[in-house]
């Protein structure tokens, strides 16, 4: 017999079905999403190995965008990392590498980067906000690289200030440390930087950025940095089983993405802030306060399976799709959902947005 969340999951998904309106993202049927790549293709070549047509335009132009002299197009963000950090691991002769506590690197990825490449794991911190420079200078002795994730998801989709930025990335130059971008968000964060991607890559050796996420793309990720390592990244795509026999779908995708949403971060962050500040009024709280980027965490004083019962029964009569499932919070009687601004989000007014949430507490 199917329990309460398990009746609440199917039911969810069957509403999602239905949805004829979406605050943020959309699952396009397969066979339109087809149709839309289609549209966007600007190369006939098909790559072969990831050599030539649109994969090849695509590294160009990430490479371009985050200043750096090359880059490499791979199917996941998981193994773009994984292959860069034992790059830098096998070149230091160490297998220490300075982490966050709540990266998606150690949270999210099976433990991937001890049980596959039998790195050493040196948490700077796992507080819920970016490392400082005195917790890295804590880690005694040789690393192989220090990673940042911008902005830390697992943390609310915190970012340093600028300043911290710049002051963190001097303390890994003055070590003598690649310091690596888990960019997976990258693209979201330069309004609050205040500086452009080119300028953000700057401060570090090797980046790594997403395109499946907000911009959209099917799937696949790019790493930048000089040319001889992601040359060895390259032959650790082919190790690790990533260099696939074309990969011309999600590069179409991908440059889509960067021709059509990376123009409007700066518009869905001030959404997301505008957004934020409407749901605080309807007796939500959110983290950050401000958000930091388009993405952020709101907070219902109602447990979980009571508030998700309300959204599951508001999308099943409405036809919308407001957000994830609602999780337990740490606080009791407390529940939170990610929620991420899109183009989908500016079709909707923000008073109209904080009016469907509300009605997910009065209910």
């Amino acid at each position: 017999m199917a329990t309460t969340s398990e009746d609440l999951r199917e039911r969810r998904k069957n509403a999602a079905a239905n949805c004829e309106r979406w605050l943020s993202n959309r699952r396009l049927p397969a066979a339109d999403r087809l149709r839309q790549l289609a549209e966007v293709v600007t190369d006939d070549e098909v790559d072969v190995y990831g050599n030539g047509g649109e994969v090849a335009t695509l590294e160009q132009e990430v490479a371009e965008l985050l200043g750096k002299p090359a880059a490499v197009f791979l199917p996941t963000g998981i193994m773009a990392q994984q292959a860069v950090l034992r790059v830098y691991a096998d070149r230091a002769a160490t297998n220490r590498v300075a982490v966050h506590g709540l990266a998606h690197l150690l949270v999210h990825e099976l433990n991937a980067l001890e049980e596959v490449h039998h790195l050493r794991i040196e948490r700077m911190t796992s507080e819920p906000r970016q490392p400082r420079p005195d917790e890295l200078a804590a880690i005694p002795g040789k690393l192989a690289a220090v990673t940042l994730e911008l902005p830390l998801r697992d943390a609310g989709f915190v970012l340093p200030t600028w300043d911290e930025l710049v002051v963190f990335a001097g303390s890994c130059a003055e070590r003598g440390v690649p310091l690596h971008l888990d960019g997976a968000r990258l693209w979201e964060s330069t309004p609050y930087l205040g500086h452009s991607l080119a300028e953000i890559g700057a401060l570090a050796s090797t980046v790594y950025v997403s395109f499946y996420k907000v911009l959209g793309g099917i799937s696949g990720a790019a790493l930048a940095g000089p040319e001889d390592v992601i040359a060895e990244v390259r032959r650790w795509q082919r190790r690790l089983g990533g260099n696939l026999y074309s990969l011309f779908p999600y590069a179409v995708s991908a440059r889509n993405g960067l021709r059509t949403v990376l123009p409007l971060m700066a518009d869905l962050h001030e959404r997301a802030v505008e957004v934020a500040m409407s749901l605080q009024s309807e007796g939500f709280r959110v983290l950050p306060e401000p958000p930091h980027t388009n993405s952020f965490r709101v907070y219902a004083p109602r447990a979980a399976e009571s508030i998700e019962r309300v959204a599951v029964e508001r999308m099943e009569r409405t036809h919308e799709a407001l957000c994830g499932p609602w999780t337990p919070a740490d606080v009791p009687g407390w529940s939170w959902v990610e929620l991420v601004m899109t183009p989908l989000t500016l079709e909707w007014q923000v008073d109209e947005i904080a009016k469907a949430f509300g009605e997910l507490l009065s209910r």
